[in-house]
């Protein structure tokens, strides 16, 4: 009897390890299946990017109607609204609407640009409109961080939150806009300026920002103001091998040598740390131009009578532009030297800045939301360059600019322009946190009005 009660434990024992057994397994196919999904996913998402950015879009001659098409086919996928203007002939602009349930509630909008700048092929690794992914992960783009990738990533964390239920409140607005890359006049500032963008009700911005080389998110809430100057200096002309005072040629190098202690000092404020690249001023030289042509280059044995250069200047917030000024018109281009100078672009206006601290609710949905998606954000900078945001803050509506791109050095415009597959993905969950945190928001103190 005690043997038969043995024999019978020991084969229910034996029952319950194979069904444990079996559950065991089918719970590891289940989570393989669920990776394997996931995996698939990742690759679609990654295979759109890539597909994003080798459409030519390359400035002077961007195809932007190939780059309208399939982001409206992308639109179509996630049934949002869909329109398209053109403030300029040629130039589209795309704009796609995810209703809210609240129209009375200031809406959000995505902005990104659809243009690119241009390369030189021989200097890339992978050609630039390829798209290549290498074995680490990085895809070589034009356009990868500047900045189809945002545009692709504000695409993929709708679809995210669509899947996973959620219904916006606000209005989200996605903004596709042309030649930001040649300052964005037929572009962004049409936009801003029209009456479309005023009947959006519009409470906050994003657009672009910067890759940090860190862990940490780079943010932005203004922009130095471009100068983009140009110093033309005159003189007698002379035989070559004549040594005399006032040459053109001789008059501009004094100016060149004073802009360029000048820029030593803002870069050596700089290199001592604890001020960011945007709180400074900038100035590099874009062109020197001299001398008398020749069929075979320029004539060697005459001075010439006139010589200019160009440079790029970018003017922090809270620089003195006056007294910047002064010491243009006395120290870099004195008359008393035959020099003159020319503003081929010049910001007029004292810059608007977006408030990024608790005063302001945006910025505290914001930050929130990036560390509920793992992230954090380093202190709130002025943008060195220039961005299409600027034409939205003249408008009177804040907005910040922001690329969720971490621990990748900052190639805009630069050779061999990559971003890693792994980054992209992350930030489209930082995405996914900061639409949800604002088209969640009720609270009509978020509007336009009130930051």
């Amino acid at each position: 009897m005690a043997m038969a009660m043995a024999m019978a434990m020991d084969m229910a024992s034996g029952g319950w390890r194979r069904i444990l057994s079996f559950a065991m397994m089918s719970l590891l196919i289940l989570a393989l299946c669920i990776l394997s999904a996931a995996a698939d996913d990742g690759e679609a998402i990654v295979s759109r990017f890539q597909e994003y950015l080798r459409i030519d879009t390359v400035q002077p001659k961007p195809d932007y109607y190939k780059a309208v098409d399939f982001i409206n086919s992308q639109a179509k996928s996630l049934s949002l609204e869909s329109q398209t203007n053109e403030f300029v002939k040629g130039k589209p602009h795309l704009l796609l609407k995810w209703v809210g349930s609240d129209p009375t509630l200031p809406a959000i909008l995505l902005n990104s640009h659809t243009d690119v700048v241009p390369f030189e092929e021989s200097k890339w690794t992978h050609h630039p409109l390829h798209a290549h992914m290498d074995n680490q992960g990085d895809i070589y783009a034009r356009g990868s961080q500047d900045m189809k990738c945002v545009g692709m990533q504000y695409i993929e964390a709708i679809r995210k939150l669509q899947a996973s239920g959620f219904h916006p409140i606000r209005s989200v607005y996605l903004s596709f806009v042309p030649d930001e890359e040649i300052g964005g006049h037929d572009g962004a500032e049409k936009f801003a300026e029209s009456h479309l963008f005023k009947s959006l009700n519009v409470g906050i911005v994003l657009d672009e920002g910067l890759p940090s080389p860190s862990k940490s998110y780079r943010v932005f809430y203004g922009e130095r103001s471009p100068w983009w100057l140009v110093i033309k200096a005159k003189g007698p002309p002379g035989h070559g091998a004549k040594l005399y005072d006032n040459s053109a040629i001789e008059n501009l190098l004094k100016s060149i040598e004073s802009i360029r202690r000048f820029r030593a000092s803002q870069f050596d404020l700089l290199k001592a740390g604890g001020i960011a690249e945007g709180h400074v001023v900038s100035v590099n030289m874009a062109f020197l131009k001299a001398g008398t042509p020749s069929p075979t280059g320029f004539v060697m044995n005459l001075q010439p009578s006139e010589a200019e250069a160009g440079f790029d200047i970018r003017v922090p917030p809270n620089v003195d532009s006056e007294a910047l000024e002064r010491r243009l018109v006395e120290e870099w281009a004195p008359a008393a030297r035959n020099m003159s100078f020319e503003f081929k672009r010049k910001h007029s206006g004292d810059p608007l800045l977006t408030a990024a601290d608790d005063s302001n609710p945006w910025w505290r949905l914001f930050e929130n939301a990036v560390k509920e998606a793992g992230g954090r954000t380093s202190k709130p900078e002025i943008f060195p360059a220039s961005t299409d945001a600027r034409y939205f803050r003249n408008a009177g509506v804040p907005a910040f600019g922001f690329s969720p791109i971490s621990n990748t050095p900052s190639l805009l415009h630069d050779h061999n322009e990559y971003l890693g597959k792994a980054e992209y993905l992350k930030g489209i969950d930082v995405y996914v946190s900061i639409i949800k945190a604002y088209a969640s928001y009720e609270s009509k103190s978020g509007s336009r009005d009130e930051l």
